[in-house]
């Protein structure tokens, strides 16, 4: 079994203050709750789905890993750092999964990783106001754009909800909760 829970912070709280300091602890703290629900489970446990939906906590962790360095992107290049690949398809469906030959500590690893990176760009931002236009897509506003504080925002939300989603498969695999 692997033991993956490690207490919530900010790593680059040294330096930074005020409105980016809460952000980046609130989106360490969600990171932390998320990697909670993963303590001490085999990579088999972490690949079993639980429920009706075809989510697995492996999965999970892959899918916050990878719209997190998507958003990091858009932050630093704009909407052409979000235009579809050729494997895009391919790449969305498997994100959902821990692949034979993947495992929990990799994935957690990975997205630690993403994390440094994320907070450490954050934390080198002249400010937080700074926007772009988001890419076309039916789900965004024609001729929207969003700062890099509102992208911020969205991955702080995007985590918590996935975090939900992965305290409920956990609670089905074994029992398990990640408060209470």
């Amino acid at each position: 079994m692997t033991s993956t829970a490690t207490t919530p912070h900010s790593p680059t709280a040294a330096g930074v203050t005020g409105e980016r300091a809460d952000l980046l602890a609130m989106l360490a703290q969600q990171r932390y709750f998320l990697r909670h629900t993963t303590r001490d489970l085999t990579d088999e446990q972490a690949r079993q789905r639980t429920t009706a939906s075809e989510l697995c906590l492996g999965g999970l962790i892959k899918h916050v890993a990878a719209v997190e360095v998507s958003w990091r992107n858009f932050i630093e290049r704009g909407p052409e750092a979000m235009e579809p690949t050729p494997t895009a398809e391919t790449d969305w469906a498997t994100q959902f999964d821990l692949l034979p030959g993947e495992t929990l500590e990799g994935v957690l690893a990975d997205y630690a990783e993403v994390a440094a990176r994320t907070d450490e760009l954050v934390a080198g931002l002249p400010g937080l106001d700074a926007d772009q236009p988001l890419p076309q897509a039916p789900w965004f506003e024609p001729g929207a754009r969003w700062s890099a504080r509102r992208v911020l925002l969205h991955i702080i939300t995007e985590t918590a909800q996935h975090t939900g989603h992965a305290d409920i498969i956990r609670e089905s695999l074994d029992g398990a909760k990640s408060m209470g």
